[in-house]
């Protein structure tokens, strides 16, 4: 897709961010706001609170360009989106419903195509249809 300007929310080590800039031409540039009302980004990644994922989707599907990528991290959450409740630990139950909530909003919405991988925690990639 040959990303040039690209915007992370959320970073833990940096190690995401890192591997994005590298992937950029030599005039790229990473953001981390904007003031601009014009979509501007080619690519964001979240890795951020997951209970509001659903407001991060709504302001990046203004930010960034049609045909852009919005990839969010952990929408597999230990597998535990898969499983019974019963099934996971009583400190994982919230972040467990706030992910499958955001993964049921994703696939019924007509503004983004979604692919899920399984990388790690899985990651979840939009790309902006309109």
């Amino acid at each position: 897709m040959n990303p040039n300007r690209t915007v992370e929310i959320g970073a833990f080590t940096g190690y995401s961010l890192l591997s994005t800039a590298l992937a950029l031409p030599k005039d790229g540039q990473v953001g981390s706001s904007t003031t601009n009302k014009q979509p501007e980004f080619d690519f964001a990644f979240v890795d951020a609170d997951r209970s509001i994922y659903k407001n991060y989707h709504e302001q990046l599907l203004k930010l960034v360009k049609i045909g852009g990528i919005v990839a969010y991290d952990n929408t597999l959450w230990f597998g535990f989106v898969a499983k019974k409740e019963h099934e996971e630990p009583e400190h994982k139950k919230n972040s467990t419903m706030d992910i499958k909530e955001f993964n049921k909003q994703l696939s019924s919405d007509p503004r983004v195509e979604i692919s899920q991988v399984s990388i790690g925690d899985g990651v979840t990639f939009c790309r902006r249809l309109y």
